[in-house]
Formats: structure tokens, sequence, C-alpha cells
């Protein structure tokens, strides 16, 4: 890691892990299945102005957590490779300048294979990134028209090759169970993925949301999605190939050689404290004896006016009540495939899981016991998690 972000000893840490999301909200072009808070900018976006408010906003934030520990940077989007690497090296300063890094700080950015330039990668390297994220989403040009995406198959390679050659660690995302596909075709396209993904993949089940162009299709009868069964059988192939090859799921989505686990979302999903800054980002944070819920305003021009008038993006800094705390708490713990600690669980919400409805789970397949105090779902349960995690919370 280069010079410019400095690493210093390990203090402050919390359970869960401490993190920083910086939200970079401009894309080259809006995909069809996105509904992340992701924009579209037809003239230059001021990247100088836009930095100084992360710079502010980073600021803010480290007054409510002094003496924390940064175990993770994660840089997204959007499209954080539209950046220079100069901004990302005033970002990564910034944060470096406010807290201590853990000598092992992972710092993530997503890519995307159109935005790909040998040069820039170096930048990004050089400024301290040292795990790339890149959105592949298809190793299949058809798919990725479908997809709207802007790269073609080969630049997906290509890119891939390079980030290898740059960063000490990658990942890549790939979507399945797309319109028209079969498992065999996905089986041959994943065993690729897994060829040139070395160490993490993360592979999402094409879903149909709410405000994307792909929901407006669908309900006009205009695109064809899998049923369920189909789908089951998609899921059931992914982690069949995966685990043979030596990636495992350790989250229902994600998978990873022993020791590559995104540090970051491991944050998130062991319901560790995380700063969100951007237009959108959400965090949570331990302030005191308070648990609170943060997010910032979504459109990017108007978070860009609010941090440069008060210091901060921020429309939501509530506190989480003890119920609050203990469902959030199952909902992100029981997508690994470590599980829950109930001990922690207990103490986020102040009262145990009822033992008949974990008996009824567990006789059911739903879950199963790891040791004296840990739970996780099953393959079976992940199929119907939302299910579980209710159950577990009544």
């Amino acid at each position: 890691m280069s010079g410019r972000v400095s690493v210093l000893p390990k203090q402050g840490t919390i359970k869960g892990g401490f993190g920083i999301y910086v939200h970079w909200p401009f894309c080259a072009a809006k995909c069809p299945y996105c509904d992340f808070n992701s924009h579209v900018r037809h003239q230059l976006v001021d990247q100088a102005r836009f930095t100084a408010a992360f710079e502010r906003e980073l600021s803010h934030f480290a007054e409510l957590t002094k003496g924390r520990t940064v175990q993770s940077v994660f840089l997204g989007g959007g499209t954080p490779s539209l950046m220079a690497p100069a901004t990302v090296e005033r970002i990564l300063t910034a944060i470096s300048g406010h807290w201590t890094l853990d000598p092992d700080v992972e710092i993530s950015m997503e890519a995307n294979p159109s935005s790909v330039e040998a040069e820039r990668f170096r930048g990004y390297r050089a400024a301290g990134v040292n795990r790339v994220s890149l959105g592949v989403q298809s190793l299949i040009d058809t798919d990725l028209k479908l997809l709207g995406r802007l790269h073609d198959a080969q630049t997906a390679r290509k890119a891939i090759e390079t980030a290898r050659d740059t960063f000490p660690r990658l990942s890549f995302d790939m979507i399945y169970a797309r319109p028209g596909q079969t498992p065999g075709g996905w089986e041959r396209e994943l065993q690729e993925a897994i060829a040139l993904a070395a160490d993490h993949l993360s592979l999402y089940q094409l879903t149909i949301e709410e405000g994307t162009r792909f929901h407006t299709l669908y309900h006009a009868g205009k695109l064809e999605m899998p049923d369920a069964d189909l789908g089951a059988e998609f899921y059931e192939l992914t982690q069949d190939v995966t685990g043979e090859a030596g990636l495992p799921a350790y989250e229902v989505s994600n998978h990873a050689r022993p020791g590559a686990e995104c540090r970051h979302n491991l944050v998130y999903w062991r319901y560790g404290d995380y700063v969100g800054v951007g237009p959108g980002a959400h965090g949570r944070l331990t302030v005191g004896a308070s648990r609170l819920a943060t997010s910032t305003e979504l459109h990017p021009e108007t978070w860009l006016e609010n941090v440069e008038r008060h210091g901060h993006g921020m429309i939501e800094n509530a506190g989480l009540g003890e119920e609050e705390q203990g469902d959030e708490f199952l909902l992100m713990g029981l997508r690994l495939t470590e599980g829950i600690d109930l001990v922690r669980y207990e103490r986020f919400s102040h009262r145990s899981i009822d033992p008949e409805r974990l008996k009824a789970l567990l006789e059911h397949g739903m879950v199963e016991v790891l040791g004296e105090n840990r739970v996780r779902a099953t393959r079976e349960g992940f199929f119907v998690l939302d299910a579980v995690v209710a159950d577990l919370a009544s």
C-alpha cells in the first residue's frame, strides 16, 4: 500500500469490526435491473467539489467515532472507477487522517470493465486501494446487452487480467437465472468465471426490483423470468459447482477461498459499526450506549449543497430500539454460513430466542446448531430466510 495512506497500530476495535463506506453515485449508464442510488450525468462531474464534500462529511462522522480502528474501507456506487485517482487519494488520505487504520486494512473499490484502463488502475493502487471488485455480470455478449452493460465479454476478460496484475486481491460479480438461461449454460459460464476469479466471486440471482426498467418490462409481459423451481435449481447448481472448486459460499451470494472473504461486507453481516458517506449512504454506529441508524440525502447535487451548508448530508440519525437491533442482527447474521452468536443476539435485543420456535426450525431442517451458542441457516433455510428470521424474532 502507498505511503500516502498511513497505517497505525490497532486500537479501539469493536465487536463485528468498524468500516467506512464511501458512495460515488455516478454511472456512465443506468442498468435496467439496478435499483441502487446511481445517476447518469451528461456533463462532467465537478470531482474537486464533490471530493471536498466527502472530506467534510468524513470529518463530521469522525467526531462521532473517535478512537476507532478501521478494518475496511469500501468505495462503492455507482461507478467509483469513474473517479480520478487523485480523487480516491484525497478521500483515503482524509480517512487515514481521522481514524487509526488496521495494519491489515482492506481498501476495496468497485469498478466496471468498460472504465478500466491500466494507468488508472495503477493510480488507484498507488492511492492505497488493495482490493478491486469488478461488475462483470456475464461472460456472454448477448446477455451483457440484455443487462444493459457497456462492455463485451472480451473486455471483461481483459479487465480481470489487468486487475489481477495490479491489485493483491480481486473479486467480480456475476448474475445468473437470466431470461433464457439454462442450468447447463450457467454451469459452463460459472466454470470459466471460477478459472478467472482467483479467490472471490459474488454470484447474484437476478431479481426484478421495483422502479427498474426490468420491472416495467416484466409486468408488461415483455420479459420472461425463470420460475421458482428453476431458480432453485440455479441456486443449488451454483453452490455445488463453487463448493467443488474450493470457493464455498460464506454468505448467501458470496463465495471465496478460505481467508479471501470480503472483510468490509463481513462488518455488515456481523453487525459491526460502519460510517456511510456520500449521497444515499447508510451507516450503523455505536455512540455511547446508543446504536444509531444514519442515512444521507439521495440526490447527489442536493447532498452536495447540504454538506457545503451544514457539514454533512444526513437526513436520518435515529436511535435503534432493542427489538430493531435484534431483528437486524438476525437478518444480517443468518446470511452467513458461520451463523450467529445467540449470546450476542441477547445483548442486542435483551431477549432470548424462543426454544420452541428454534426446535421447530431445527426439526424442519431450516437451521442447525453449531456448538453451544451458535445457530445458522441451512441451505434449505436460505430459500426462505425472511421467514426463518421472522420465526426466530417472534
